[in-house]
């Protein structure tokens, strides 16, 4: 009994470790002309192990290329063809990935994704948005702030407990996973 619940957390905690998001290039439209990839990509972040979803119709592919080859919609050198859809590519590596639809005039016309995949445990490489001009100064005095001491001698509060991030509870997974591995193990041994 004790090894089929070992075995039961095991199934459960093994799938968010082991595979990333899906993310469906284009959403609803896909991989098509007339879509804006930059726009699309800009609001997300790709890690290591997620899976790009291109779908397309019979008059597009998708070919991996290098950075010089997309900038110049190049697919004279394509590292990676995929010519049937849905094409799924797994980011493999943290960095950038290149993509252009290798159709005459297609990639010219805006039919390029560039994804920048950012290694598992990592934060989003987009930073925080901050002001970046100074709050003017007030014209209007402050009134005066008086303290009263305290009734009692009780300590202060404790502080509220940390937010926790995607990254962080992937990675809480990631150690979970060896944990539930060796409890299925001194079991079975």
């Amino acid at each position: 009994m004790t090894l089929a619940i070992a075995f039961f957390i095991l199934l459960v905690a093994a799938p968010a470790a082991v595979f990333g998001a899906d993310h469906i290039v284009g959403d609803e439209q896909g991989w098509n002309s007339g879509v804006d990839y930059e726009t699309w990509a800009s609001g997300k972040t790709f890690t290591v192990g997620d899976t790009l979803v291109f779908n397309f119709l019979s008059n597009h592919e998708v070919d991996e290329v290098s950075l010089a080859d997309y900038n110049g919609c190049s697919s004279s050198n394509t590292i990676k063809n995929y010519d049937s859809s849905p094409a799924k590519i797994t980011l493999s590596k943290a960095g950038p990935s290149y993509y252009i639809c290798p159709t005459p005039g297609h990639c010219a016309d805006g039919m390029k994704l560039l994804v920048n995949a950012v290694a598992a445990g990592t934060p989003s490489a987009t930073p925080p948005t901050t002001p970046t001009t100074p709050a003017p100064p007030t014209t209007t005095p402050a009134p005066p702030t008086t303290t009263t001491p305290a009734s009692n001698d009780s300590p202060p509060p404790p502080p509220p407990p940390p937010k926790i991030s995607p990254a962080s509870s992937l990675h809480m997974s990631l150690v979970g996973v060896p944990l539930v591995l060796g409890t299925l193990i001194a079991f079975m041994g």
